[in-house]
């Protein structure tokens, strides 16, 4: 019998890279976002490709009714999930503290803490009674340092961090693994949302540099799942060659 893997923000970048990869590597997939088109249009291509099973829940993370209800009215065939993969986060606004937008504030602290947090509070349960599973955060390099106008985006972040390492402790004794994958420069929407849309701002973040791509981070995440039941890996930090940290980084221009 195949395992179920729910992937939040599964409509592009790294989580549609990993329900793709997950589908090839003979997992069943719930997937949700909060653009209805893309989750059909990803559910197609998987069911073409890799003829795995699709269950596409189009949602916000940030709005805990909706959470709520996507999870509890899951039809039991869909109701063992074995794995979570706590994908769905961004970073908006890149300001000092003083000029932030407050509006930014709460799209990030909604989305990458509270979001994060909705969406375990309904499926460890279900882990639970089903005495399994594993738990995967997308954190951040960000979450072990800060730079100069990361502010709440490195807060939030953090929180994952500590989330992550309190997870870990409140469900040991429930079987179910949990792993912080905290990945350095990506190339995905991930700037393009930071900075409002502005793609020409985008782009010149990774400029001279090759960086993580989607794929990478999928790759880990199926690493990390594939180990064998005694084994857990906690915590991996995932940068370019040409990434020390978030401030060290070595351009060819």
């Amino acid at each position: 019998m195949k395992k179920i893997a729910l992937v939040t923000g599964a409509t592009s970048g790294i989580g549609r890279a990993t329900a793709l990869l997950l589908a090839e590597n003979g997992y069943n997939l719930i997937i949700t976002g909060r653009r209805t088109e893309l989750l059909d249009n990803l559910k197609k291509e998987i069911e073409v490709k890799y003829k795995a099973d699709v269950l596409p829940l189009s949602f916000d993370v940030r709005d805990k009714d909706q959470v709520d209800a996507a999870i509890s009215n899951l039809h039991e065939r869909w109701r063992k999930i074995d794995v979570l993969i706590n994908n769905a986060g961004l970073a908006a606004g890149l300001n000092h503290v003083q000029e932030g937008l407050e509006e930014d504030w709460e799209r990030m602290i909604d989305t990458n803490i509270k979001g994060l947090l909705y969406v375990t509070r309904r499926v460890a349960p279900i882990m639970i009674e089903h005495k399994g599973g594993h738990i995967v955060n997308i954190g951040s390099i960000a979450g072990s340092e800060v730079y100069e106008n990361g502010n709440v985006y490195c807060a939030t972040k953090h929180a994952v961090n500590a989330l992550s390492k309190a997870m870990r402790i409140d469900l040991l004794k429930s079987n179910i693994k949990v792993t912080q994958i905290r990945p350095g420069m990506v190339e995905t929407e991930f700037s393009i949302v930071r900075f409002h849309g502005d793609e020409d701002k985008a782009k010149n973040v990774y400029s001279g540099i090759t960086p993580l791509f989607a794929e990478d981070i999928a790759q880990t995440i199926l690493f990390v799942l594939t180990r064998p039941a005694h084994v857990s890996i906690n915590d991996i930090e995932v940068t370019p060659t040409q990434q020390a940290s978030s401030t060290y980084v070595t351009r060819n221009l």
